[in-house]
């Protein structure tokens, strides 16, 4: 296997690596209905502000790495929901599924061969893919971190 295959297979995981900490899927899955909107005391968002939060940069770091037309949202109202608490719950599972979409997403640009991973993005300013899915990953992690920390605030943990 040569280095760029390595590269990217580890670039496919860093992005939703659950190996050193909590996954997504551990962070959002079965999140009680009537606590998503609850910001614990010393908390400064609620749980679906975080998710809507992590899909609204996932999706803005997917299209400015796959389109160069793409036009990111006036920072930082573009990147967080209006509202503390989900409008339905359906709403909230949509949040979940679009996020695993633009995972499943990015990790496609990153294992395709064709995609230059160094290469700096011809819209950008400097930024390559290799950046953009570096981003991806420890953006992820910070805000699972936090959707994890509010769980427990919450006694909404498993663990």
């Amino acid at each position: 296997m040569s280095h760029d295959e390595i590269l990217r297979q580890q670039l496919a995981k860093v992005i939703d690596w659950g190996e050193a900490h909590a996954d997504f899927h551990a962070a959002v899955d079965s999140f009680p209905a009537k606590l998503r909107g609850r910001v614990p005391a010393g908390f400064p968002y609620s749980a679906w502000q975080l998710l809507e939060h992590i899909r609204l940069a996932l999706w803005d770091i997917l299209e400015f790495s796959r389109n160069a037309r793409h036009k990111s949202p006036k920072w930082p109202e573009g990147y967080w929901p209006k509202t503390k608490a989900p409008p339905t719950d359906e709403a909230w599972d949509q949040s979940v599924e679009l996020v695993v979409e633009h995972l499943d997403a990015m990790r496609k640009l990153v294992t395709n061969p064709s995609r230059d991973l160094f290469a700096p993005l011809p819209h950008g300013t400097g930024q390559t893919l290799l950046r953009e899915a570096l981003l991806v990953g420890d953006h992820n992690a910070y805000h699972l971190g936090q959707l994890v920390l509010l769980r427990k605030a919450l006694g909404a943990w498993p663990g």
